[in-house]
């Protein structure tokens, strides 16, 4: 089970307080701010009340500051690391993403392939087989969750990355990510993309190469010897 993080649980308590005084405002932390610091609005709370929120506001800022601090000190190793640097070179792959992969399964060489990687993190589909045909259901959502829930954020940062680019300038993953997001709900859409990076990673980990993005052009099956036919005609 994972518990919410702790910011919004803080921010959210004192929204819930203020509220049932009649101070109601939009759900951000900048409007939060702004109503604490506001002399009008303090001065219609009961001192009590004045003191609690203080104490709170004291203890959300000391979780922000010490959270800033987790982040940059994920960003500085990240950066150290080539294997997380040359994981950062895909879409929506960060330093907190880079790094977790990294810790978690290393040069990723303990597995076979790419899918094998994208199993053991629940991103594959799980297959009920009866009378000799195979039927995929959900994705298993085994191995690790922390892992797989940095992925699919991340692949909501691909998905908008690839909706906002212009077609004439949109890499060959941000087509094929176009065209899912044409027959696939959300959901699969996001799950599929997270499945890719995941394969993408484990080659990119255990072949220690960069990030390519033509090297589906060299797959057996999209570039094909032309045919003897096609000679023909082109003669």
């Amino acid at each position: 089970m994972r518990f919410p993080e702790p910011c919004p649980v803080i921010s959210n308590r004192l929204r819930g307080l203020l509220a049932e005084f009649g101070v109601v405002m939009a759900r951000s932390d900048l409007a939060l701010r702004r109503a604490l610091a506001d002399d009008a609005i303090r001065r219609q709370l009961p001192p009590m009340l004045q003191g609690l929120l203080d104490d709170l506001q004291q203890h959300w800022q000391q979780v922000r500051e010490r959270i800033s601090a987790c982040d940059a000190g994920i960003a500085a190793h990240a950066k150290a690391d080539v294997r997380s640097q040359r994981a950062q070179q895909l879409i929506g792959v960060g330093p907190l993403t880079a790094d977790a992969v990294v810790a978690t399964i290393g040069d990723g060489r303990e597995f076979t392939h790419g899918r094998q990687l994208s199993a053991w993190l629940g991103l594959t589909p799980t297959q009920h087989s009866s009378g000799g045909k195979q039927r995929l259901g959900q994705i298993s959502r085994r191995g690790d969750s922390y892992l797989r829930t940095l992925l699919i954020q991340g692949a909501r940062s691909s998905l908008q990355r690839a909706n906002a680019v212009a077609l004439e300038k949109a890499t060959a993953e941000q087509i094929w990510i176009r065209g899912l997001t044409q027959r696939l709900p959300f959901g699969k859409v996001l799950v599929a993309i997270a499945n890719k990076h995941a394969r993408q990673l484990w080659a990119m980990l255990a072949r220690d190469e960069d990030y390519d993005a033509e090297a589906w052009l060299r797959h057996p099956m999209v570039q094909r010897p032309a045919s003897k036919k096609a000679h023909a005609v082109a003669a």
